[in-house]
């Protein structure tokens, strides 16, 4: 059984800092004053305050450091910024290579932003030790000088005081140093924000409105935006909760918590977003969609805005595009030498259909603009019609659906085909009509692409005869199924190699030689360019089903899906799973995020 930890008082009676007496005396005067006892202590000259500090540190079961005989480690110093450090009273003492654990110095060890921003700016593990705040103050001023705490300019921060300005156009402002340096500007406009005394309502649009517009709120919202950037985002997710609002990054495909807002800031940042991205600030009853273009580091950017309203407020959600990254070739994909060849050789087929399937996040759209972007050349006549348009190509003619104005895919389709087109793009089949006028178009001597939401390369057939589409003219049309996820990449700044059992692998296809064999495989450790996670950057899992005489017959005949995925096997295909594991034992992926990413129930 655990022995309870003694109180404050106690404490400091039994360490012979104070007698029982003084004890006693201080303990009236708390009950008179209902005040704290650690300040009685100190404001009577009853016990010091290094005294109380370390009374109060035992009794919260915290480590105690005494600053003025224990000298911070360069070390720890080095990955806390000064204004950090200031901002937040605190110092850090210790930092731990091995465990990469910093060790800080707090008067204050409740203080949940001190801790994020920490967190951030040194990319370790944060473990609190209490000191007295006075000895922090003259720490800090040995440590770093006494020159007051000032919070570094970004591009951000001076661009967004700027009318009609790109909120991230190089050459505004000198870029923050790093995330820590977002974070503070982040928390210390959102104090800003929080002190002008004009919280915003969640039924006051022209409050939040005129709030949208104050320099503190710009600054937070481009901060929020440019730390995305810099961390490699695909998604800003920017929710409402009951008590605050979250704000999580999704990196590799995985969402992190990055910070928690308070309520005051909800409705003047979410009015920003849709002032940015070109909504109706008033309408919070419906879902709205927007786009805010943007360029940063000389990059050019997407911010593709999708805002639903929930229980708790306006949900707003990101989607970053990097327009260069269609630009990057096939080769740089992640195929297979045997799967880009044979992929190379349907995209250079002059008619037919070619389909990308998986789900919602899988890649598959900037698989088509791979495609699009070896095959376009001066001799080609390309079209897209797609909903919306994520990237744009130079030298294609791309064409975004509006259904407004009676637009749609299928009507854009007919128009395509008296405009001499030689490739098609649809971005998604989505019903018969554009399934059949895209088979049509395939018929008559195009190559088309398009893409479907299926689990495998096999199951895109079934889906088209699910459709409604004739069995006879999905067999004479489609010539190719790329099907395909995306995995996290072991990170190559911690990589290191170890045993595994083969055994463990024969999920995935593998056939161990005998039944104790070992492998070697190869994992992430966790380091700060992986955010401790093991993994850095992404790269595509593929399976491409190439139709044969069979399985256009199979087809016709409507044999089970079952038949068509055995068939597809004995073509060459190989399935998501195998080639997972080819990339498993190559050690760019681990057996976990396969899984993670590719198996599904009954699979």
């Amino acid at each position: 059984m655990a022995t309870a930890r003694k109180s404050m008082g106690d404490y400091l009676v039994e360490r012979g800092y104070i007698t029982a007496d003084q004890l006693t005396e201080a303990l009236d005067m708390q009950r008179q004053s209902k005040g704290d006892l650690a300040k009685i202590l100190v404001e009577s000259n009853i016990a010091s305050e290094r005294d109380v500090t370390e009374a109060r540190a035992y009794e919260l079961g915290v480590p105690f450091v005494d600053l003025n005989k224990f000298a911070p480690e360069s070390g720890a110093v080095n990955v806390v910024p000064e204004h950090v450090a200031k901002r937040h009273n605190v110092v850090p003492i210790k930092k731990d290579n091995a465990t990469n654990t910093l060790i800080v110095a707090m008067s204050d060890i409740n203080n949940p932003y001190a801790a994020d921003d920490l967190r951030m700016v040194s990319r370790c593990t944060v473990r609190a030790a209490l000191a007295a705040p006075g000895a922090i103050e003259d720490a800090l001023a040995r440590v770093y000088g006494n020159s007051a705490p000032s919070a570094p300019t970004t591009a951000v921060a001076v661009a967004a005081t700027q009318p009609g300005m790109n909120p991230l156009k190089p050459g505004a402002a000198p870029a923050a140093t790093g995330m820590g340096d977002l974070m503070a500007v982040m928390r210390e406009n959102v104090a800003k924000v929080g002190s002008s005394g004009e919280e915003a309502l969640e039924d006051d649009a022209e409050s939040a409105a005129l709030m949208a517009e104050e320099a503190p709120v710009i600054r937070v919202a481009n901060a929020l935006i440019q730390q995305a950037i810099k961390e490699g985002s695909s998604d800003i997710h920017i929710e409402p909760d009951r008590r605050g609002l979250r704000v999580r990054y999704r990196v590799d495909g995985v969402l992190h918590e990055t910070m928690m807002m308070p309520k005051y800031i909800q409705a003047p940042l979410l009015s920003r977003f849709k002032i940015m991205a070109e909504m109706n600030i008033a309408e919070r009853r419906i879902p709205q969609d927007g786009r805010i273009p943007i360029s940063y580091e000389k990059k050019d950017f997407d911010l593709r805005v999708s805002c639903l309203p929930s229980l708790h407020g306006e949900k707003i959600v990101c989607r970053i595009l990097d327009k260069s990254s269609v630009m990057i070739g096939l080769a740089k994909l992640g195929f297979s030498g045997e799967n880009q060849s044979q992929l190379e050789e349907l995209i250079s087929q002059p008619n037919g259909m070619v389909l990308s399937t998986g789900p919602t996040g899988s890649g598959k759209t900037t698989t088509q603009y791979s495609v699009l972007n070896k095959l376009n050349s001066i001799e080609k006549n390309i079209l897209t019609i797609e909903d919306p348009v994520e990237y744009q190509l130079s030298g294609i003619t791309q064409v975004q659906v509006n259904k407004k104005a009676g637009l749609t895919f299928a009507s854009a389709l007919r128009s395509f085909l008296r405009q001499d087109p030689d490739i098609i793009m649809v971005g998604e089949m989505r019903d018969l009509e554009t399934a059949e006028i895209a088979i049509e178009s395939a018929l008559t001597g195009h190559l088309v692409l398009s893409t479907l939401h299926t689990n495998d390369a096999p199951s895109a057939v079934i889906r088209m005869v699910d459709m409604g589409v004739e069995p006879y003219l999905i067999s004479a049309t489609v010539i190719g199924v790329m099907a395909q996820r995306l995995g996290r990449k072991v990170c190559q700044s911690c990589k290191e190699p170890y045993e595994e059992d083969a055994q463990l692998l024969r999920r995935f296809g593998f056939k161990p030689e005998s039944e104790d064999q070992k492998i070697t495989l190869w994992r992430g450790k966790g380091c700060e360019a992986c955010r401790h996670t093991g993994y850095k950057g992404r790269l595509g899992i593929y399976s491409l089903l190439r139709m044969n005489d069979e399985i256009a017959e199979l087809i016709v005949r409507r044999a089970p899906l079952a038949d068509v995925r055995d068939a597809s096997k004995a073509n060459g295909m190989l399935e998501l799973r195998e080639d997972g594991l080819q990339k498993v034992l190559e050690g760019i992926t681990t057996p976990d995020e396969v899984m993670r990413v590719v198996f599904t129930a009954g699979h």
